[in-house]
């Protein structure tokens, strides 16, 4: 018997031994994890956590000249885990899909063309579970790395070729986009993302979420390269008549974004400016446009309460989800009731709620898309670009609540449903940073105008660039003077203009009166009702909060405030205002209505 076993039998009923001896067991597990992390540290450092699988598909043999260099010779791509390639398992995000189906017989018609056309690709990248989530986070193959914002989530479904791309891993990458899964993860990771027109490019070979709604997207980092996988993708002529453009900003979305959004429209107005071809830029409300051009929405309204604004855009999201969930059922309900497994967080509820759906009418939902289509034909015609935000929200913290909350998948949900319910053609660009986080704004052309829109996107950004770097977009602060009695006539001019309907004579009497006395709560609180009356619900809740500054107990201000929060799809805010109301005037029922209201929304 060894020296080291003897001293242990000996003082084996020492506990001071066991004490020393603990202590010696706990540091060796400390220390083998700390070396298995540092070694999985490493690891996602070399591929953002990207990739579910690493391969190599050589392009096809460049043909002798005289023929042309291939277009997208020397380049590399990934793809998203929902494209064929033969002799592989397609595994849609879930490792349950992977293991009960057999590997693909042919390669995805969109991989090969890249092939064809001399890209290489290195592998598949980490999806959301079957497409379905918006946050990039998957339970089983992990969240890739936001390369711009390593805490934050990268945005889905298709984040690990956002990821891959931001992280410079590849030249571009292939994803999905069904409901703003290409769009969301390249605006979040600070690169090109465009969504085609529904049916330009093939999806055989694409494992289907909802036909009615799918599109094959693609991600990068430099405009050109976008264009040059559109030209194959797409199958462009190389040659096309110059045309002219017309720049459309649709200001009620801007008011829906917490991103900065002034900046974003003096940058493109500016950009713009002085460019051959380009119109001067318009502005329009485009909720008021598709609530008076698509009438079958108005069936699928869940509240009578608010008829404008976006709470628009809220129903056409949730028709836009009824109808991927309708068609998600009919692709995968057997399999799903088959395996009867859970799934990752989010995405749970999600199927779940897709195999329970029992959509009766569902001619109503194609219906609503088909007036899409043609209200958006009808808006941008042969010229038009609808310039709106990419996203509505800044970037959220991994693992957060606020993620999976039903006010995040609204407000996302109602900017992304524009280009999948009319099924034009969406792109979205990269401007920069402001606060640590990525900004970017959306071009929409019609449908079929992908050529016109990637042809645009190519022309224009180097001058947005120069734009971006260089201004300073501050508004300069209006003089301010105590001419009271004159500020009181002006509000009751304004008071005036109100109840003939004139709202925007209202705002700017109110407005003067302000540049006079910019102290006084009820000023701001008026221009605030006249604001909500033209569906300017930011400027409604910054004026409202700007009355509660200057008066705490200003009831008004947070009945207004709510409602403009309301509006803007953002629900808690929303309740604590009215909540608010209620502990000022216990008996209000505008406060108690608009209250019991945001709860059922929220629910």
């Amino acid at each position: 018997m060894s020296k080291s076993l003897k001293l242990i039998k000996e003082h084996a009923s020492n506990p001071k031994l066991w004490l020393v001896v603990g202590i010696g067991v706990a540091g060796i597990v400390v220390l083998a994890e700390t070396r298995r992390r540092r070694r999985r540290g490493k690891a996602q450092k070399q591929d953002f956590g990207a990739f579910v699988e690493r391969f190599e598909l050589l392009p096809f043999p460049q043909s002798p000249p005289p023929a042309a260099k291939q277009i997208l010779s020397s380049l590399t791509f990934a793809m998203s885990d929902i494209f064929d390639v033969k002799g592989y398992v397609t595994g849609f995000g879930n490792p349950e899909w992977k293991r009960t189906h057999e590997a693909a017989e042919k390669t995805a018609v969109v991989v090969t063309a890249l092939l064809k056309n001399g890209a290489t690709c290195v592998g598949k990248t980490v999806m959301d579970e079957f497409s379905f989530g918006i946050s990039g986070e998957n339970k089983y193959y992990g969240t890739p790395t936001n390369p711009q914002m390593p805490s934050c989530i990268p945005g889905g479904s298709s984040s690990g070729s956002a990821v891959a791309v931001a992280a410079g891993l590849v030249d571009f990458a292939m994803g999905t986009d069904t409901t703003g899964c290409v769009r969301i993860p390249a605006s979040f990771c600070g690169v090109f993302g465009f969504r085609p027109s529904h049916g330009a490019v093939s999806t055989i070979g694409v494992l289907p979420n909802a036909q009615s709604l799918d599109t094959i997207g693609w991600f990068a980092r430099d405009p050109s390269v976008l264009h040059r996988v559109g030209h194959v993708l797409l199958q462009l002529n190389s040659v096309d008549t110059k045309r002219s453009r017309c720049i459309i900003f649709a200001d009620d979305l801007f008011q829906l974004s917490k991103v900065v959004t002034q900046k974003t429209m003096h940058v493109i107005s500016k950009a713009v400016e002085n460019m051959s071809g380009y119109q001067a830029p318009k502005h329009m409300n485009l909720c008021q446009y598709i609530n008076s051009k698509v009438p079958s929405l108005r069936l699928h309204e869940q509240s009578t309460d608010q008829q404008n604004g976006a709470s628009i855009l809220r129903t056409l999201s949730l028709v836009m989800r009824s109808l991927q969930g309708y068609e998600f059922k009919a692709n995968h309900e057997d399999w799903v009731k088959s395996v009867k497994r859970r799934f990752g967080h989010v995405v749970s509820d999600r199927v779940i709620a897709a195999i329970n759906n029992t959509q009766d009418n569902i001619k109503a939902l194609y219906k609503v898309r088909t007036e899409m289509r043609g209200a958006f034909q009808s808006l941008l015609k042969d010229d038009g670009i609808l310039v709106i935000p990419s996203v509505a929200d800044s970037l959220l913290k991994l693992n957060t609540k606020k993620g999976f909350s039903s006010e995040f998948h609204d407000r996302t949900f109602a900017l992304s449903s524009i280009a999948s319910m009319s099924g034009c053609c969406q792109v979205t660009i990269p401007l920069g940073y402001h606060d640590d986080c990525c900004i970017s704004v959306s071009f929409i052309s019609f449908h079929g105008a992908d050529k016109f829109l990637l042809d645009t996107v190519l022309d224009i950004y180097t001058t947005l660039q120069e734009h971006v770097s260089v201004g300073s977009y501050s508004l300069p602060f209006p003089d301010i003077n105590g001419n009271r009695e004159t500020s009181e006539l002006l509000k009751e001019k304004g008071n005036a203009a109100f109840k003939e309907r004139q709202w925007n004579k209202a705002v700017n009497y109110y407005t003067e009166a302000i540049k006079l006395n910019g102290t006084n709560a009820t000023y701001y609180c008026n221009r605030a009702a006249a604001y909500l009356k033209l569906g300017c619900f930011q400027q409604a809740a910054e004026d409202c909060s700007e009355a509660i500054l200057h008066d705490k107990k200003n009831v008004k201000a947070y009945l207004r405030r709510g409602h403009a929060s309301e509006a803007l799809l953002r629900y808690k805010e929303a309740l604590e205002d009215f909540k608010h109301a209620l502990v000022l005037e216990p008996q209000n029922k505008d406060a108690s209505l608009a209250k019991e209201r945001v709860r059922k929304l929220m629910s």
